[in-house]
């Protein structure tokens, strides 16, 4: 069992760096039910702001602004992330600009679509 600890000394960039890894990692974890591929390789997630003290502001878009999975893929996003140690708190802000579109999908995210 590991003993998280918040502080609010000021982070290096190594270790804000290191966080926004881990965070990305997370957000590879995250599926839309419909789409076999993950929200960070469907380029939905726009910007990882790490914070003294550990908090996170997430700015992610969906695949069209009428998705019925987005207040899941949010809340589930913002539960992994604050299950980091490292994070005190996390929020998910929904942006639709600029507007998504399959050129923000990864290499590897258009080959298992069939886009490639």
């Amino acid at each position: 069992m590991y003993l998280c600890t918040q502080n609010s000394v000021k982070m290096t960039e190594n270790e804000v760096l290191a966080i926004q890894k881990e965070i990305v990692d997370v957000c590879r974890l995250v599926y839309d039910p419909e789409i076999p591929v993950n929200i960070y390789d469907l380029g939905l997630i726009y910007a990882i702001d790490v914070e003294d003290g550990g908090h996170v502001h997430i700015k992610m878009t969906l695949t069209a602004p009428s998705c019925p999975e987005g207040d899941f893929l949010m809340e589930d996003l913002r539960m992994k992330v604050e299950g980091l140690c490292e994070v005190s708190s996390c929020e998910v802000e929904l942006v639709f600009e600029p507007e998504w579109n399959q050129d923000m999908m990864t290499e590897e995210a258009k080959l298992e679509l069939g886009f490639l």
